[in-house]
């Protein structure tokens, strides 16, 4: 497993390693060993799956404590725009964001980490995205920024007139509007 770091600490691109032959491929595409020992303690407990096409927006979302989540996000079929972006008031990189292409081909992955809001954009005509949550859904604590929020500057790689999005999410807070959820440097896995 290689670990690539972004301009956020924390926030981590991991590339597995691949064996491939003329049969087709194989990898690692999880160890809790490995992932404890190059990135952080955490347990994964839900795997999460959806489908969608081209220019769906799911995002940019977050769970408020004590119910929130880092999530470890990979796509099966397709290419997705995966965005990543801190909300830990007082934090350096407040406001600022990740972005990378999750694709098929590069069967990369993408952790998220407690204290960011989370959403992607499909790229590809169909795409299959799964991810791995270390805390379980909880509605009561949902919490999300708008995608086109203009002080993030997030480009989708999509035409915006061609995004697709639930009604939820066309209606949330800019994050300057938003109440504070997390605070940069108290510990969110306790």
């Amino acid at each position: 497993m290689n670990i690539i770091q972004t301009q956020i600490p924390d926030v981590l691109i991991i590339e597995p390693r691949i064996f491939q032959d003329d049969r087709g491929y194989f990898f690692e595409s999880f160890s809790q060993r490995l992932f404890e020992e190059k990135i952080c303690k955490t347990v994964f407990i839900q795997d999460n799956e959806s489908k969608s096409s081209y220019g769906v927006i799911r995002g940019l979302h977050f769970q408020k404590p004590p119910f929130c989540q880092s999530k470890l996000v990979r796509v099966i079929k397709g290419a997705v725009l995966d965005v990543a972006v801190d909300i830990r008031i007082g934090s350096p990189t407040y406001g600022q964001s990740v972005a990378v292409e999750l694709t098929e081909e590069n069967h990369r992955q993408f952790f998220v980490p407690r204290g960011f809001a989370h959403g992607f954009s499909v790229l590809s005509e169909e795409v299959i995205f799964q991810y791995k949550c270390d805390n379980y859904y909880a509605p009561q604590s949902e919490g999300a920024i708008a995608w086109d929020d203009p002080d993030l500057g997030i480009d989708w790689g999509i035409p915006t007139d061609k995004a697709i999005l639930s009604e939820k999410d066309r209606k949330h807070l800019l994050l300057k509007d938003m109440e504070p959820v997390f605070r940069y440097g108290e510990s969110l896995y306790e």
